[in-house]
């Protein structure tokens, strides 16, 4: 198989990958935001609505439409090959981590905006899966796969959203300030064994046998 035929078919996958995906987030976020919250910012009563969010999701997939446009760049064949092994464990691994994490929040899975947060009923404070190693996996795989799409199509939309991906911080930090608030000193003790965005390195005596 020639490379142009293979980065063809990466990309086909990828392009599958990225809208099942999203269609499973989206259906998820319906879900969550028919069930009434435990506790959620005074924003959330307009933001983080069923028509709002839908709103959303339109406008984000709008704004990906235009600006899916090759970046004026043209890669040697090396470099072309780099940006493919780099892309591929970025995207697909991105994408898997996301599932991994919805998976293990289950029916504690609630959507939020860069302006709102909110906690689901259940209050359930997850720490196992990929919230074992960090405390914010869905967000780190969001970043990793919108790198991933940059590296595999260069296109406008992968480099602005690569780039504003990296706003999800503040979001994830309007998360915690509602968390710290629910769950007060268990929170405390989760945030301080596992860290924001990176695995840490475990040492022997805290990994066990």
């Amino acid at each position: 198989m020639s490379f142009d035929r293979l980065e063809l078919l990466v990309r086909q996958l990828g392009a599958i990958a990225v809208l099942s995906t999203l269609a499973i987030a989206i259906a998820a976020s319906v879900i969550s935001l028919r069930q009434a919250p435990a506790r959620e910012e005074p924003a959330a009563g307009l933001l983080l609505r069923v028509p709002a969010m839908l709103l959303a999701s339109a406008f984000f997939l709008a704004l990906a439409a235009l600006g899916w446009r090759p970046l004026p760049i043209q890669l040697s064949p090396s470099l072309r090959t780099i940006a493919l092994a780099l892309g591929c464990p970025l995207l697909f691994g991105g994408l898997s981590l996301y599932l991994w994490g919805l998976l293990s929040l289950r029916g504690m899975f609630a959507p939020s905006s860069g302006f709102a947060s909110r906690i689901q009923a259940a209050r359930k404070l997850i720490t196992s899966g990929p919230y074992a190693l960090v405390r914010h996996p869905m967000y780190l795989g969001v970043i990793m796969a919108t790198i991933g799409i940059l590296f595999l199509y260069r296109t406008w939309t992968g480099l602005v959203f690569s780039i504003t991906m990296f706003g999800l911080n503040i979001r994830a930090r309007r998360e915690e300030r509602l968390l710290a608030d629910e769950f007060e000193v268990m929170w405390e003790g989760y945030a301080f064994r596992v860290p924001m965005w990176f695995p840490a390195p475990r040492s022997r005596h805290e990994g066990g046998a």
